[in-house]
């Protein structure tokens, strides 16, 4: 991974045609796609990267939370492990060459993915979200203490918007991850293109 990535998380909410129609769309200025539908199994998790690939999106763009084996048979990026998944490390052994990322919450939390052979992990909630309606943003502080002490890419994620963008990235961070803010944006090129100027990627 490189330095400030744009990265496009699936709410779980929209049909998974629209999110496909929408990555296809804003593809070019993307660096990973994340498939994170926690109501779908094995067989439509299959079928989503399929129509995902289908529709131009590398798999080398594809990420998948939490389902190692569909990852690993459709020859994706990676996965994407939360608090309820399977350990990281448990996974490398498991599945050798696997890119792993690990979703943390904490200074403890980024050692432990670093520790078990994460290749990167996705910290936040930074800013208030109406996804974590009620939980207090971590804000920057901690983002910028782990960037500068785990040896270990870190993407933020939680309220980014382009406007307040600049300040995770002079917090460390390698590059943010957007859900609603651009799946859910009237005008989803538009709003990607503004997050990628905010990166300071070509547009």
């Amino acid at each position: 991974m490189n330095a400030q990535e744009l990265h496009i998380i699936s709410t779980g909410k929209q049909p998974i045609e629209r999110f496909v129609e929408i990555a296809s769309n804003i593809q070019e200025h993307v660096d990973f796609f994340y498939l994170r539908e926690k109501n779908m199994n094995a067989s439509e998790l299959y079928r989503a990267v399929t129509l995902l690939h289908d529709n131009k999106i590398p798999l080398s763009k594809i990420i998948i939370n939490d389902r190692v084996d569909v990852a690993w048979v459709q020859k994706v990026f990676g996965v994407q492990l939360a608090f309820h998944s399977l350990d990281a490390g448990v996974v490398k052994r498991a599945f050798p060459g696997m890119n792993v990322g690990c979703s943390i919450h904490s200074m403890d939390e980024a050692k432990a993915a670093f520790r078990n052979g994460a290749k990167y992990a996705i910290y936040g909630h930074v800013f208030e979200t109406n996804s974590k309606r009620g939980l207090p943003p971590k804000g920057v502080e901690e983002l910028r203490a782990i960037t500068k002490n785990v040896n270990i890419p870190i993407i933020a994620i939680g309220g980014i918007t382009p406007s307040n963008c600049q300040i995770v990235r002079d917090a460390g961070a390698q590059g943010i991850a957007v859900m609603s803010g651009v799946l859910e944006a009237e005008n989803p090129v538009r709003a990607v293109k503004e997050y990628s100027k905010s990166l300071g990627k070509e547009t």
